[in-house]
Protein backbone atom coordinates (compact mmCIF):
# COMPACT_ATOMS: atom_id res chain seq x y z
CA UNK A 1 0.00 0.00 0.00
CA UNK A 2 1.05 3.36 -0.85
CA UNK A 3 0.02 6.65 0.24
CA UNK A 4 -0.77 7.83 -3.20
CA UNK A 5 -2.87 4.95 -3.36
CA UNK A 6 -5.89 7.14 -1.61
CA UNK A 7 -7.58 10.36 -2.84
CA UNK A 8 -7.16 13.76 -1.52
CA UNK A 9 -8.99 16.72 -2.23
CA UNK A 10 -7.29 19.00 -4.56
CA UNK A 11 -10.22 21.63 -5.25
CA UNK A 12 -14.30 22.50 -4.09
CA UNK A 13 -15.90 21.64 -6.96
CA UNK A 14 -17.36 25.54 -6.90
CA UNK A 15 -13.95 26.92 -7.44
CA UNK A 16 -13.33 24.99 -10.92
CA UNK A 17 -15.91 26.82 -12.97
CA UNK A 18 -16.10 25.71 -16.74
CA UNK A 19 -13.28 28.16 -17.91
CA UNK A 20 -11.21 27.90 -14.97
CA UNK A 21 -7.94 26.49 -14.30
CA UNK A 22 -6.58 25.95 -10.41
CA UNK A 23 -3.08 24.08 -9.63
CA UNK A 24 -2.87 21.41 -6.68
CA UNK A 25 -0.20 19.91 -5.53
CA UNK A 26 -0.24 16.42 -3.09
CA UNK A 27 2.28 14.58 -2.20
CA UNK A 28 4.91 16.60 -4.14
CA UNK A 29 2.90 16.04 -7.67
CA UNK A 30 1.58 19.27 -9.78
CA UNK A 31 -1.71 19.35 -10.97
CA UNK A 32 -3.66 21.27 -13.34
CA UNK A 33 -7.06 20.94 -12.95
CA UNK A 34 -9.77 21.78 -15.55
CA UNK A 35 -13.01 20.57 -16.98
CA UNK A 36 -13.70 18.77 -20.38
CA UNK A 37 -16.23 19.62 -22.65
CA UNK A 38 -19.17 17.56 -20.58
CA UNK A 39 -18.30 19.44 -17.47
CA UNK A 40 -16.13 16.38 -15.46
CA UNK A 41 -13.23 17.68 -13.77
CA UNK A 42 -9.79 16.64 -14.91
CA UNK A 43 -6.22 16.34 -13.44
CA UNK A 44 -3.35 16.47 -15.68
CA UNK A 45 0.17 16.75 -14.55
CA UNK A 46 1.11 20.32 -14.19
CA UNK A 47 3.77 19.94 -17.26
CA UNK A 48 3.36 20.97 -21.12
CA UNK A 49 5.22 18.04 -22.94
CA UNK A 50 6.67 20.41 -25.14
CA UNK A 51 8.99 22.82 -23.16
CA UNK A 52 7.88 22.32 -19.58
CA UNK A 53 5.78 25.14 -19.04
CA UNK A 54 2.98 24.94 -16.26
CA UNK A 55 -0.31 24.19 -17.98
CA UNK A 56 -2.39 25.49 -15.13
CA UNK A 57 -0.95 29.01 -16.32
CA UNK A 58 -3.88 29.65 -19.03
CA UNK A 59 -7.52 29.48 -18.84
CA UNK A 60 -9.72 27.02 -20.21
CA UNK A 61 -11.96 27.10 -23.23
CA UNK A 62 -14.85 24.70 -24.27
CA UNK A 63 -13.37 21.90 -22.22
CA UNK A 64 -9.81 22.04 -23.23
CA UNK A 65 -6.99 23.60 -22.16
CA UNK A 66 -3.94 25.37 -24.12
CA UNK A 67 -0.22 25.77 -22.67
CA UNK A 68 0.69 29.85 -22.40
CA UNK A 69 4.08 29.31 -23.99
CA UNK A 70 3.62 28.06 -27.61
CA UNK A 71 0.28 26.94 -27.34
CA UNK A 72 0.00 23.05 -27.71
CA UNK A 73 -3.60 21.91 -26.22
CA UNK A 74 -4.93 18.98 -24.32
CA UNK A 75 -8.15 17.52 -24.25
CA UNK A 76 -9.71 15.77 -21.04
CA UNK A 77 -7.95 12.58 -21.86
CA UNK A 78 -4.77 14.35 -21.76
CA UNK A 79 -4.28 13.96 -25.47
CA UNK A 80 -2.58 16.81 -27.53
CA UNK A 81 -5.18 17.78 -30.32
CA UNK A 82 -3.69 20.83 -31.66
CA UNK A 83 0.17 22.75 -32.24
CA UNK A 84 -0.08 26.09 -33.57
CA UNK A 85 2.94 25.98 -35.52
CA UNK A 86 2.58 22.50 -36.86
CA UNK A 87 -0.43 23.77 -39.31
CA UNK A 88 -2.81 20.85 -40.26
CA UNK A 89 -0.10 18.69 -39.96
CA UNK A 90 -1.49 15.44 -38.33
CA UNK A 91 -1.14 15.76 -34.37
CA UNK A 92 1.95 14.49 -32.60
CA UNK A 93 0.85 11.50 -30.64
CA UNK A 94 1.49 12.74 -27.36
CA UNK A 95 -0.25 12.56 -23.75
CA UNK A 96 -0.05 13.93 -20.48
CA UNK A 97 -0.23 12.38 -17.43
CA UNK A 98 -3.52 11.77 -16.33
CA UNK A 99 -4.89 11.24 -12.35
CA UNK A 100 -8.22 9.34 -11.65
CA UNK A 101 -10.85 12.11 -10.49
CA UNK A 102 -13.78 12.01 -8.77
CA UNK A 103 -16.28 14.23 -6.86
CA UNK A 104 -18.13 13.30 -3.96
CA UNK A 105 -19.81 16.04 -1.31
CA UNK A 106 -18.96 19.18 -3.57
CA UNK A 107 -15.39 18.47 -3.27
CA UNK A 108 -12.75 17.47 -6.45
CA UNK A 109 -10.76 14.41 -4.90
CA UNK A 110 -7.46 13.13 -7.02
CA UNK A 111 -5.58 9.44 -6.43
CA UNK A 112 -2.07 9.75 -7.62
CA UNK A 113 -1.89 6.33 -8.32
CA UNK A 114 -3.30 3.81 -10.86
CA UNK A 115 -4.98 2.02 -8.03
CA UNK A 116 -8.46 0.73 -8.19
CA UNK A 117 -9.24 -0.32 -4.25
CA UNK A 118 -12.67 0.78 -4.01
CA UNK A 119 -12.09 -0.09 -0.14
CA UNK A 120 -10.28 3.49 0.01
CA UNK A 121 -12.94 5.53 -1.08
CA UNK A 122 -13.25 9.00 -0.40
CA UNK A 123 -14.17 9.77 3.31
CA UNK A 124 -17.69 10.83 3.36
CA UNK A 125 -18.78 14.19 4.76
CA UNK A 126 -21.60 13.21 7.78
CA UNK A 127 -25.18 14.54 7.06
CA UNK A 128 -23.53 16.83 4.10
CA UNK A 129 -26.96 18.49 2.62
CA UNK A 130 -28.94 16.29 4.57
CA UNK A 131 -32.54 18.26 5.99
CA UNK A 132 -32.19 19.68 9.27
CA UNK A 133 -28.55 20.02 9.33
CA UNK A 134 -26.13 23.30 8.47
CA UNK A 135 -22.74 22.82 7.58
CA UNK A 136 -19.91 25.03 7.45
CA UNK A 137 -16.65 24.23 5.47
CA UNK A 138 -13.42 26.11 6.00
CA UNK A 139 -9.61 25.89 4.42
CA UNK A 140 -6.24 26.37 5.60
CA UNK A 141 -2.59 26.03 5.58
CA UNK A 142 -0.92 24.67 8.53
CA UNK A 143 2.91 24.57 8.36
CA UNK A 144 3.70 21.00 9.55
CA UNK A 145 2.93 17.81 8.55
CA UNK A 146 -0.28 15.44 8.57
CA UNK A 147 0.34 13.47 11.59
CA UNK A 148 0.87 16.12 13.82
CA UNK A 149 -2.01 18.35 12.38
CA UNK A 150 -3.94 15.01 12.75
CA UNK A 151 -2.55 14.75 16.31
CA UNK A 152 -3.82 17.99 17.26
CA UNK A 153 -7.03 17.97 15.50
CA UNK A 154 -8.31 14.94 18.13
CA UNK A 155 -6.11 16.44 21.28
CA UNK A 156 -8.22 17.37 23.99
CA UNK A 157 -5.19 18.60 26.57
CA UNK A 158 -4.15 20.83 24.30
CA UNK A 159 -7.29 23.07 24.48
CA UNK A 160 -7.57 24.41 27.95
CA UNK A 161 -4.19 26.24 26.87
CA UNK A 162 -4.34 26.87 23.26
CA UNK A 163 -7.64 27.79 23.16
CA UNK A 164 -8.58 29.03 26.47
CA UNK A 165 -12.22 30.14 27.44
CA UNK A 166 -12.92 29.63 23.48
CA UNK A 167 -12.73 26.34 23.87
CA UNK A 168 -12.43 24.46 27.82
CA UNK A 169 -10.46 25.98 30.43
CA UNK A 170 -8.15 24.11 33.18
CA UNK A 171 -10.67 22.45 35.75
CA UNK A 172 -8.80 19.57 36.48
CA UNK A 173 -11.67 17.82 35.82
CA UNK A 174 -11.17 13.75 35.58
CA UNK A 175 -11.85 11.77 32.38
CA UNK A 176 -11.52 8.78 31.25
CA UNK A 177 -11.62 7.24 27.96
CA UNK A 178 -11.31 3.46 25.28
CA UNK A 179 -9.07 4.12 22.71
CA UNK A 180 -9.73 1.40 19.92
CA UNK A 181 -7.08 0.98 16.82
CA UNK A 182 -8.96 -1.32 13.87
CA UNK A 183 -9.00 -1.84 10.44
CA UNK A 184 -6.60 1.15 9.89
CA UNK A 185 -9.07 3.89 12.27
CA UNK A 186 -8.05 5.47 15.68
CA UNK A 187 -11.80 5.62 17.72
CA UNK A 188 -11.51 7.05 20.90
CA UNK A 189 -14.73 7.24 23.34
CA UNK A 190 -14.50 9.77 25.88
CA UNK A 191 -17.04 9.60 29.26
CA UNK A 192 -17.56 12.10 31.78
CA UNK A 193 -17.64 15.20 29.80
CA UNK A 194 -20.45 17.58 30.36
CA UNK A 195 -20.24 21.51 30.09
CA UNK A 196 -16.27 22.59 29.49
CA UNK A 197 -16.65 23.38 26.33
CA UNK A 198 -15.83 27.24 26.53
CA UNK A 199 -17.89 30.54 26.65
CA UNK A 200 -20.85 28.76 24.42
CA UNK A 201 -21.46 25.66 26.58
CA UNK A 202 -24.45 27.00 27.61
CA UNK A 203 -25.72 26.74 24.08
CA UNK A 204 -23.64 23.64 22.95
CA UNK A 205 -25.56 21.58 26.13
CA UNK A 206 -27.78 23.28 27.81
CA UNK A 207 -29.00 20.60 29.73
CA UNK A 208 -25.62 19.76 31.00
CA UNK A 209 -25.82 16.17 30.52
CA UNK A 210 -22.97 13.82 30.11
CA UNK A 211 -21.95 14.25 26.41
CA UNK A 212 -21.21 11.79 24.16
CA UNK A 213 -17.97 12.10 22.59
CA UNK A 214 -15.70 10.28 20.14
CA UNK A 215 -12.90 11.25 18.29
CA UNK A 216 -11.78 9.29 15.20
CA UNK A 217 -9.06 8.99 12.50
CA UNK A 218 -9.27 6.94 9.34
CA UNK A 219 -6.43 6.27 7.10
CA UNK A 220 -4.85 7.88 6.00
CA UNK A 221 -5.73 11.98 6.81
CA UNK A 222 -9.19 12.25 8.31
CA UNK A 223 -10.51 13.07 11.87
CA UNK A 224 -13.65 13.62 13.32
CA UNK A 225 -14.83 15.10 16.60
CA UNK A 226 -18.47 13.95 17.39
CA UNK A 227 -20.58 15.81 19.57
CA UNK A 228 -23.71 14.09 20.63
CA UNK A 229 -25.95 16.53 23.23
CA UNK A 230 -29.31 14.87 23.00
CA UNK A 231 -31.37 12.97 19.98
CA UNK A 232 -31.66 16.40 18.59
CA UNK A 233 -28.46 18.44 19.16
CA UNK A 234 -25.36 17.21 17.55
CA UNK A 235 -22.15 18.76 16.40
CA UNK A 236 -19.49 16.99 14.08
CA UNK A 237 -16.25 18.84 12.52
CA UNK A 238 -14.49 16.48 10.16
CA UNK A 239 -10.98 17.44 9.32
CA UNK A 240 -8.66 16.27 5.73
CA UNK A 241 -5.46 17.24 6.05
CA UNK A 242 -3.79 17.12 2.54
CA UNK A 243 -0.04 17.10 1.99
CA UNK A 244 0.73 19.69 -0.27
CA UNK A 245 4.77 19.72 0.88
CA UNK A 246 7.66 17.97 2.85
CA UNK A 247 5.90 19.93 5.62
CA UNK A 248 2.77 22.14 4.57
CA UNK A 249 -0.56 20.45 4.95
CA UNK A 250 -3.87 22.24 3.52
CA UNK A 251 -6.85 21.27 5.61
CA UNK A 252 -10.44 21.08 4.55
CA UNK A 253 -12.69 21.41 7.84
CA UNK A 254 -16.15 20.84 7.41
CA UNK A 255 -18.50 21.45 10.37
CA UNK A 256 -22.30 19.87 10.34
CA UNK A 257 -24.90 20.35 12.92
CA UNK A 258 -28.15 20.16 14.11
CA UNK A 259 -29.80 23.06 16.02
CA UNK A 260 -32.94 23.40 14.82
CA UNK A 261 -34.05 27.01 14.54
CA UNK A 262 -30.73 28.11 15.26
CA UNK A 263 -29.08 26.66 12.69
CA UNK A 264 -28.85 29.60 10.34
CA UNK A 265 -28.52 32.05 13.09
CA UNK A 266 -25.77 30.58 15.05
CA UNK A 267 -23.62 29.86 11.18
CA UNK A 268 -21.84 33.00 11.31
CA UNK A 269 -20.69 33.11 15.27
CA UNK A 270 -20.05 29.16 14.98
CA UNK A 271 -17.82 30.02 11.72
CA UNK A 272 -15.88 33.06 13.44
CA UNK A 273 -15.25 30.89 16.65
CA UNK A 274 -14.04 27.98 14.74
CA UNK A 275 -12.08 30.07 12.45
CA UNK A 276 -10.47 31.74 15.66
CA UNK A 277 -9.57 28.52 16.82
CA UNK A 278 -7.95 26.89 13.80
CA UNK A 279 -6.07 30.12 13.59
CA UNK A 280 -4.33 29.00 16.97
CA UNK A 281 -3.80 25.48 16.32
CA UNK A 282 -1.59 26.81 12.69
CA UNK A 283 0.12 29.03 15.47
CA UNK A 284 1.10 26.59 17.72
CA UNK A 285 1.76 23.98 15.24
CA UNK A 286 3.87 26.06 12.98
CA UNK A 287 5.90 26.59 16.33
CA UNK A 288 6.33 22.98 16.89
CA UNK A 289 7.51 22.24 13.46
CA UNK A 290 10.18 24.67 14.06
CA UNK A 291 11.36 23.28 16.70
CA UNK A 292 10.99 19.40 15.20
CA UNK A 293 13.26 20.69 12.61
CA UNK A 294 16.02 22.49 14.90
CA UNK A 295 16.29 18.94 17.61
CA UNK A 296 14.33 16.57 16.04
CA UNK A 297 10.76 14.89 17.03
CA UNK A 298 11.48 13.14 20.03
CA UNK A 299 8.29 12.82 22.10
CA UNK A 300 8.11 12.27 25.80
CA UNK A 301 4.17 10.51 25.82
CA UNK A 302 1.79 10.31 28.95
CA UNK A 303 -0.89 8.19 28.92
CA UNK A 304 -3.51 10.59 27.74
CA UNK A 305 -1.26 10.47 24.04
CA UNK A 306 -1.43 6.81 23.74
CA UNK A 307 -4.40 8.46 20.85
CA UNK A 308 -1.35 10.26 19.11
CA UNK A 309 1.33 6.99 19.44
CA UNK A 310 -1.61 4.48 17.63
CA UNK A 311 -1.96 7.26 14.87
CA UNK A 312 1.24 7.37 14.47
CA UNK A 313 1.36 3.69 14.40
CA UNK A 314 -0.42 3.71 11.09
CA UNK A 315 0.61 6.75 9.60
CA UNK A 316 4.18 4.83 10.37
CA UNK A 317 2.96 1.54 8.20
CA UNK A 318 2.07 3.34 5.48
CA UNK A 319 5.19 5.07 5.51
CA UNK A 320 6.90 1.39 5.53
CA UNK A 321 4.14 0.28 2.39
CA UNK A 322 2.52 -1.74 4.49
CA UNK A 323 -1.64 -2.02 5.15
CA UNK A 324 -2.11 -0.73 8.35
CA UNK A 325 -5.60 -3.05 8.63
CA UNK A 326 -3.12 -5.41 9.09
CA UNK A 327 -2.04 -3.86 12.14
CA UNK A 328 -3.44 -5.93 14.93
CA UNK A 329 -6.32 -5.11 16.77
CA UNK A 330 -5.79 -3.14 20.26
CA UNK A 331 -8.29 -1.54 22.77
CA UNK A 332 -6.89 0.63 25.54
CA UNK A 333 -8.56 2.13 28.97
CA UNK A 334 -7.12 5.64 29.88
CA UNK A 335 -7.77 8.31 32.63
CA UNK A 336 -6.83 12.17 32.30
CA UNK A 337 -7.97 15.54 33.68
CA UNK A 338 -8.29 19.41 32.01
Amino acid sequence: MNLKDFWYIVAESKALTRDKVIAARVLGEWLALFRDESGNAVALEDRCLHRCARLSKRKAREGKLQCSYHGWTYNGKGSVIHVPSEGEKPKPKHAARTFQVCEIDDYIYARLSDSRDESLAPFRIPFYKTNGWAAIRLQNLFKNNVTNCAENFVDIPHTAFVHPKIFRVTKNERLTATVERKNGSVKVDYRGERANLGIFSWFLNATGKEIQHTDSFFMPNVTSVDYIFSDRRRFIITSQAIPIGEDETLVYTDLTYNYGVWNRLAKPIIRRQAQTIINQDIEILGEQMEVIKKFGAQFSNTEADVIHVLIESIRDALARGEDPRQLPDKTIEIEFWV
